[in-house]
């Protein structure tokens, strides 16, 4: 297991690679060894010079009496790996010898590098793979959008829900695309969904173990590649559709590049980022952005150019940036509204709107007008013990809430209302932190240490540029999370997961290196034991869950720990045997309990909105307030009084029940009290939480997991499909994609995702109703508006409809045939 970052011979892994040396730089006008451009561009060139090193670089010091040199030596210079031709006339040559370099990888690489990467891959690709189809449709919402986007080329460039394109998905439409096309090549199903998703993982593993790789040892990017591949939350949302998927994996690309970028002062490097974080953008608005400040201070800072030309690059890739993020937004913007779909998300059917508001800061401030947050923070769900207030947002006179949530003064977590608490510790609480915080108290660690031994490097060292970029990346990101008082969900954390590997592979690298050394070995070993401890905490969480493995981490990180302190004491190949089991049981327990929630995760089927993987745990947030729940407080008790919503049914009335929603519909689930929830696949828990099992026509009336659709009802609604612009009207886009994806025909999502856009007006819909473009309105669905801040139409047309026409029960779903003659007096 021994690694080195010396740098060996050069060699030729393409032809004529010898003609194509390592690029060489200027050295900065700043640099401490006051070394000129044409005396580093006269070392890279001549091979009597030696290794290369980087411009700026300053010799190591020399080992003391003791053998022991200073902390510079854990990440020593090394050279940029060889460079191929460049044009277009040197394209020929790079794919006749791509598969012999695909397979044999950098020349300096030992033999068994490259067969262990694409080993990774390979049992990536198997792990993602497996069982994929369990989840369905997984996340419905962007399912139904995908089903549009397989018939009509234009609903799949807006992203639109159906293919009427009556309006949009709330978010972008690029991670749509890749899905879209693959359900017009393999036909529209569950594989062909979520086979993307999968296809992006394995290249974000990749693209994490090049970054690695490209300043520290083979070991550090296998290590990075596995901690990404088995971290839960990553296998949960490389075989799910959201758009979380593309994001990461262009952030992480993003990373690579301005890792390049820094290395030579590149500004094709610099154009690629800014590319990337341009589609980013096109995935998931301004999430994509949190790492933008980080990445252009570190190549600002690091890039080993005079500053005025830092300065012209990084416009050029803000320019590259606008462009490749800003011209589907130009078209959308420009585009008459009535050539084109409703924005989803929006009041304003602005997509402007829509990423600085819903998607934007409102995620901050939790000031969502429209949101299930209801226009404000912690106006969804108030009060506390004493009674509350549900849906008391503008516009909403607001019911009564039961008993309130448990812990008084408002919903539990600390300031952050429905979403949980706020604060350092949020990533690291609950069920969230069987997400993604297995590794990242030893990636904080790793980080520290890394900042720390190459503080005395020159401006440009790529070690501590690798350190910046991915720390500021874990730091920016992960304290918007902590401290959002928006909507926040748990798989968001997918988001950290390519920096939390990065970190501890890079770490791992330097600290494995020094092992012999006592003080690097003390780190190393601290770090194993605060693993293995953390891992001991999140598995006491499942306490049910692989009983047995809870103990044994604990203990393997401790022996791995003693041996690896004890090894320096001993001399020779039985210190170094000593060394590597020791290594090898440190994997092990830090990887053991992220690979046991990984394993569960894959091996059952996850939908809904709202996802989470590994198994359930104690302390989670359930659905909604912290470690509380969706209403009723205490634990389990409560109802809503009067038992429901306008036009909803009502509950049994125990454990925590819900009610029905706008238009019908009744819930069925009860809450378990236990504070224990699977993943939202059986609506919610935690205690006082909102309906522990499954909820009839959906988790929260169809606004969170749609609703189960009977075939009397699909073969109803493909009857005289041709006739009818959309062969049905739904409240809310889960509650519609159930239908449409049964069915196979458009239908028509009121009000959006929530049920709160503005997108059709009770006249507009009366309209469409005389023309005969409408067959069924289907009862049910989602919020319907009003009290979460955005707009009541839909609530308006449920109840004109209710009123206007006969209700027809089909096995339990209500429908209304639009085309009949309407009551007398409608």
């Amino acid at each position: 297991m021994t690694t080195s970052s010396s740098v060996p011979p050069t060699s030729e892994p393409w032809p004529d690679a010898a003609k194509y040396p390592p690029p060489t730089v200027a050295a900065a006008a700043d640099s401490p060894t006051g070394s000129t451009a044409g005396s580093t561009a006269g070392a890279a060139a001549d091979p009597a010079a030696g290794p290369t090193r980087w411009p700026d670089a300053t010799p190591l010091p020399p080992a003391g009496a003791g053998g022991e040199r200073p902390a510079e030596a854990l990440f020593p210079p090394v050279a940029l790996p060889p460079v191929g031709p460049k044009g277009r006339a040197s394209w020929a040559g790079r794919l006749r010898t791509l598969p012999a370099r695909t397979w044999r990888g950098r020349a300096d690489d030992a033999r068994w590098v490259r067969p262990a990467f694409l080993g990774l891959l390979l049992a990536t690709a198997v792990l993602y793979f497996w069982n994929l189809t369990a989840s369905g449709w997984a996340n419905a919402f962007y399912s139904a959008a995908v089903q549009a986007g397989s018939v009509s080329w234009k609903a799949m460039f807006f992203g639109s829900s159906d293919a009427a394109n009556f309006i949009t998905v709330d978010k972008p439409p690029l991670s749509l695309w890749p899905m879209a096309l693959s359900a017009r090549i393999l036909g529209l199903n569950s594989f062909s969904v979520l086979a993307p998703q999968v296809l992006m993982g394995v290249g974000t593993v990749a693209a994490v173990y090049a970054t690695v790789r490209r300043r520290f040892s083979a070991l550090g990017g296998l290590v990075a590649g596995a901690a990404l591949a088995l971290t839960p939350v990553a296998a949960l949302m490389f075989r799910f559709n959201n758009p979380d998927a593309l994001l990461v994996l262009l952030l992480t690309l993003a990373a690579y590049g301005i890792v390049r970028a820094t290395e030579a002062a590149s500004t094709r490097w610099i154009v690629f980022v800014g590319v990337m974080l341009g589609l980013a953008f096109l995935a998931k608005t301004l999430q994509a952005f949190l790492v933008l400040p980080g990445f252009a201070l570190v190549y600002l800072v690091c890039a080993p150019t005079a500053p005025r030309r830092r300065l012209l690059q990084l416009l050029y890739g803000t320019v590259a940036m606008v462009v490749a993020g800003g011209w589907w937004v130009a078209i959308v913007e420009l585009m008459p509204a009535s050539a084109r779909p409703y924005i989803g998300g929006s009041q304003d059917n602005s997509f402007l709107s829509l990423t600085f508001g819903y998607n934007g800061f409102g995620r901050i401030t939790g000031n969502e007008t429209g949101s299930v947050g209801g226009g404000g923070r912690s106006t969804f769900l108030s009060g506390g013990a004493e009674g509350g207030v549900l849906f008391g947002g503008p516009g909403g006179a607001g019911v009564p809430g039961g008993t309130g949530t448990p812990g008084g003064g408002g919903a539990p977590g600390g300031g952050g209302g429905m979403w949980g608490s706020t604060g350092l510790t949020r990533l690291f609480d609950g069920d969230i932190g069987g997400q993604i915080a297995w590794l990242m108290p030893a990636a904080l660690i790793l980080l520290a240490f890394g900042l720390w031994a190459t503080r005395r490097h020159p401006r440009t060292d790529s070690a501590r540029t690798a350190f910046l970029v991915w720390g500021g990346w874990l730091l920016s990101t992960g304290l918007t999370f902590s401290f959002m008082s928006g909507i926040f969900h748990q798989y968001y954390t997918v988001a950290l997961v390519p920096a939390v590997a990065a970190l501890v592979g890079m770490g791992a690298d330097g600290l494995w290196r020094a092992r012999h050394r006592l003080p690097y070995a003390a780190v190393l070993a601290v770090t194993v034991l605060v693993t293995a401890w953390w891992a001991h905490q999140l598995l006491g969480r499942s306490s049910q869950f692989v009983p047995w493995l809870r103990n044994a981490v604990l203990i393997g990180g401790i022996l791995a720990a003693l041996a690896l302190l004890f090894s320096t004491r001993i001399a020779g190949p039985t210190g170094r045997r000593i060394a590597t089991l020791a290594g090898l049981t440190a994997l092990a327990a830090g990887l053991a309990g992220p690979t046991a929630y990984a394993l569960d995760t894959v091996s059952t089927g996850h939908s809904g909105s709202i996802v989470t993987a590994g198994p359930a745990v104690q302390g989670d947030r359930g659905g909604f307030g912290g470690r509380g729940g969706f209403p009723g407080g205490g634990r389990g008790g409560g109802t809503f009084p009067g038992g429901g919503f306008p036009g909803g049914g009502r509950t049994g009335g125990q454990n925590g029940t819900f009610p029905g929603f706008p238009g019908g519909g009744t819930g069925t689930g009860t809450g378990t009290g236990t504070g224990e929830s699977r993943d939202g696949r059986g609506g919610f828990g935690g205690t006082g939480g909102m309906a522990g099992g499954r909820m009839g026509g959906g988790g929260m009336g169809g606004l969170l997991n749609g609703a189960q659709v009977s075939a009397e009802v699909a073969d109803l609604l493909k009857q005289d499909a041709d006739k009818y612009t959309w062969v049905a009207a739904a409240v809310g886009s889960q509650n519609q994609a159930s239908y449409q994806l049964a069915s196979g025909e458009p239908v028509m999502a009121l009000g959006g995702f929530n049920g709160s856009d503005p997108s059709l007006s009770l006249d507009g819909f009366k309209k469409l109703v005389a023309e005969g473009k409408v067959h069924w309105f289907i009862g049910g669905g989602g919020m319907g508006g009003g009290g979460m801040g955005g707009s009541s139409y839909s609530s308006e047309i449920a109840s004109w409809v209710s009123s206007a026409y006969t209700a027809k029960t089909v096995g339990s779903t209500t429908m209304y045939d639009l085309t009949a003659t309407p009551k007398s007096g409608s």
